[in-house]
């Protein structure tokens, strides 16, 4: 204790001595989060923002490497348990302490979440057979299956208070409510921070969509003090008004500015910036299930893309090394595959995904689309960097080999909900790997969905493909390391065959920034408060 009061005392007097400014970050975010609720929607704006007021178990640093979050220690059994020790002396900003029921309270609410956005971490708890909490501090999960990624899966589950809902003893046992005896959480009561509590850094000020998000420095926060008193994120999704802004002196910090305009910086010593690669893959979703694709027009009446030759041929007709030249400025790297090269479970040489608009036209004639069809491609248009753009340039490609192509592209609060609900053809999407290996999205993307909803959440476009399902479920539940890379590398080869995931590229982080600040870029692309710091003096 003597040893903590000593640590406390020297950083108030090092925030003391700090200039004023140095109290107060505004962040100009390209991304606007959509709720603040930790498990609406797993999506890298929220997941950013709900990891500044909720700590979880286990935390990932800017290289996605795991260190102790709430949990201070974890292993596992060899098979199906796994048991994490929690960490003693932790409050919620609401003075309730942290224990092992808070957590188990947490579990169940992603599986009695009705307000949230698609599968959105259900796909973690899902697999839960059991969890027990043998005392305060100590957890037991129990799983259905072998889970190797336990601690990574852990890592983005923001943890709550059971303080914000009626109850009795909680319990892990979803089909009698967990021991919830009122209304479970929505996403309304975090947004109006009534129960947006959490052991976090920070507490939620206020949250106004379109305007502001206004944080405090949590007071009672169990880690070292933050040097920002308050945090503003304003949602500026248009790359000029960023930079604008950062020039004028009206943010501190800012995300994605465009690449062609870091010159007007580089050069300039009021300023510094960082370019981080990210795990980020640009890709096309295709539906290859339906026989009538809503935006798709063919003069068979069919629907194209369930042929496995225009699905090559609209790989071939893009030029993948242009998009990432003339479009993202450089800052990016044409995907082969789903995670790049060098990470856990990639194959080590992918073949090139080569641009040849003439082959790509062969195909098309011997599918039947000599005289190609009429398409529609949705995207967002403030979610990715220069989203609609490059949705542009793919539509302008496809276009060129005889597919009359149209791109729909909005916002993301409208774009994520009709995707959920199978409504496009063919959909931009980006993912960035939570778990910094192949599984990521190899688990979430192209399996056949399973009961537990643990596999598939987010296959909207109908692929099945039995071999991949029967490889993809035995490399999740593998847990030595050199069977499950073998098994991942497999089942990349399979989607990557099938063609009804088109990857495009990897987006790099861009962050800009006032002199007086550093930075540190992470590969998550988390744009997070606690990664800014003052410059000594």
């Amino acid at each position: 204790m003597r040893h903590r009061a000593l640590l406390t005392i020297l950083l108030g007097a090092s925030l003391l001595s700090a200039p004023a400014w140095a109290q107060s970050l505004r962040i100009a975010l390209a991304s606007e989060p959509t709720a603040v609720d930790p498990h609406y929607h797993d999506l890298t704006p929220n997941n950013a923002l709900a990891a500044h007021i909720f700590d979880s178990l286990v935390r990932q640093d800017e290289m996605q490497k795991l260190h102790p979050g709430l949990a201070k220690s974890w292993e596992n059994d060899g098979k199906n348990r796994w048991t994490f020790k929690l960490r003693e002396g932790v409050t919620f900003s609401n003075g309730k302490p942290f224990t092992a029921e808070d957590v188990i309270f947490t579990f169940c609410r992603t599986l009695k979440n009705e307000t949230k956005v698609s599968d959105s971490f259900a796909d973690i708890t899902g697999n839960f057979a059991s969890v027990e909490a043998p005392d305060a501090h100590t957890l037991v999960i129990n799983t259905s299956n072998p889970e190797p990624l336990m601690p990574n899966l852990l890592s983005a589950l923001g943890i709550l208070s059971a303080s914000t809902v009626e109850h009795g003893a909680i319990s892990y046992d979803v089909p009698k409510n967990c021991g919830v005896t009122g209304p479970w959480p929505t996403v309304n009561g975090f947004n109006d921070g009534s129960l947006a509590i959490g052991t976090g850094p920070y507490k939620l000020k206020s949250y106004v969509r379109g305007s502001a998000i206004e944080l405090e420095r949590n007071a009672s926060y169990w880690g070292p003090a933050e040097p920002w008193a308050t945090v503003r994120l304003l949602p500026v999704t248009n790359a000029g008004p960023r930079l604008a802004g950062l020039l004028a002196g009206d943010y501190d910090v800012i995300e994605n500015p465009a690449a062609r305009d870091l010159g007007r910086i580089k050069d300039d010593k009021r300023f510094g910036h960082v370019i981080t690669p990210s795990t980020r893959v640009m890709y096309f979703q295709l539906d290859v299930a339906r026989d009538q694709s809503p935006f798709v027009k063919s003069e068979d009446g069919k629907n194209p893309l369930k042929d496995a030759r225009v699905r090559k041929a609209m790989s071939l007709a893009i030029d993948r090394d242009a998009i990432v030249k003339r479009i993202m400025d450089g800052a990016a790297e044409p995907a082969y595959q789903f995670l790049p090269t060098g990470m856990f479970g990639t194959l080590p040489n992918p073949p090139k995904l080569a641009y040849d608009p003439a082959a790509a036209k062969k195909l098309m004639a011997e599918a039947g689309y000599a005289k190609g069809f009429q398409l529609t491609l949705s995207a967002t248009n403030d979610r990715y960097i220069n989203d609609s753009q490059i949705t542009q340039a793919v539509a302008q490609y496809l276009t060129q080999i005889g597919i009359k192509t149209e791109v729909d592209a909005m916002t993301r609060a409208i774009y994520f909900p009709r995707r959920a609900k199978k409504e496009f053809s063919v959909a931009l999407g980006g993912w960035g790997s939570g778990t910094g290996e192949a599984a990521s999205f190899l688990r979430q993307w192209p399996p056949t969905p399973n009961d537990a909803k643990t596999l598939g959440g987010s296959n909207y476009g109908g692929y099945k493909n039995d071999e991949f399902d029967k490889v993809i479920r035995a490399a999740v539940t593998t847990l030595d390391d050199a069977k499950r890379a073998e098994l991942l590398q497999e089942a990349a080869k399979l989607v990557l065959a099938d063609g009804a995931f088109i990857p495009l590229h990897f987006e790099s982080g861009i962050w800009a920034f006032k002199s007086n600040l550093t930075v540190t870029g992470r590969a998550d692309q988390y744009m997070l408060a606690m990664s800014v710091k003052p410059v000594a003096n």
